[in-house]
């Protein structure tokens, strides 16, 4: 059965995926509060939704947003426009376990994050490792609920910033999808919107221990999201 899901908050609101994810908590006429956390404000507008400008090197900035029934984590960047490794992990580890543990001290149920195929601790490639490090973290932390990881490989959807080289690959993604079947299906495009729906599926899974979405799993569930 799905659990509630009356409080969420979205931190990388923003975003490609974590945007559509505020969209659809806000249409869900169960959801009664959705916090968009990010570095400006979200541009959207809902009785349901608090917009919160936050500064996420100061928790407190934060802290008492989290007291939810769900956080969504869908905050990444790339590296190039990270500008150095360092400031890339700071991005895509230290800040979503930060408020991943500042989540369970306030008492959040359940912790969905947006990952990548691929995310593995032992990788040889530094974003993978990275991810990897993410998941592995996140699975130790006491979530009433447990932890959520959506693992979509290249991701389809308009962005408000310009990535030639992503495009490109899009491009390509969509034109060979047929080809991606069986084992490979992990590694075939999704769209954002996909992805959001995938994440509120997610969000409201019954079972308390860690649960990976990819490929077969991952488009099941955008295509049936919970009531």
């Amino acid at each position: 059965m799905p659990i509630p899901l009356r409080s969420a908050v979205v931190l990388g609101a923003t975003g490609l995926v974590g945007s559509r994810i505020v969209r659809l908590l806000m249409k869900d006429p169960t959801c009664e509060g959705v916090v968009a956390l990010g570095r400006r404000p979200s541009g959207l507008a809902s009785p349901t939704l608090k917009d919160v400008t936050t500064d996420l090197d100061r928790p407190e900035t934060y802290r008492e947003y989290l007291g939810v029934d769900c956080v969504f984590c869908a905050l990444g960047t790339t590296i190039k426009k990270a500008g150095s490794e360092h400031a890339f992990r700071r991005v895509d580890y230290e800040y979503p376990l930060a408020v991943a543990r500042a989540a369970v001290d306030q008492g959040a149920r359940r912790y969905v994050v947006v990952s990548a195929v691929g995310a593995d601790a032992k990788s040889g490639v530094f974003y993978n490792r990275v991810k990897g490090e993410l998941e592995e973290a996140l699975r130790g932390l006491p979530f009433a609920r447990g932890v959520r990881i959506l693992h979509p490989s290249v991701l389809l959807g308009e962005r408000g910033e310009s990535r030639p080289l992503e495009q490109v690959a899009a491009s390509l993604m969509r034109a060979t999808a047929p080809l991606f079947a069986g084992g490979l299906k992990k590694y075939r495009a999704i769209t954002a919107d996909d992805v959001a729906a995938a994440a509120i599926t997610a969000a409201r899974s019954d079972g308390d221990g860690p649960v990976v979405y990819e490929g077969s799993s991952l488009f099941e569930a955008a295509r049936h999201p919970q009531p």
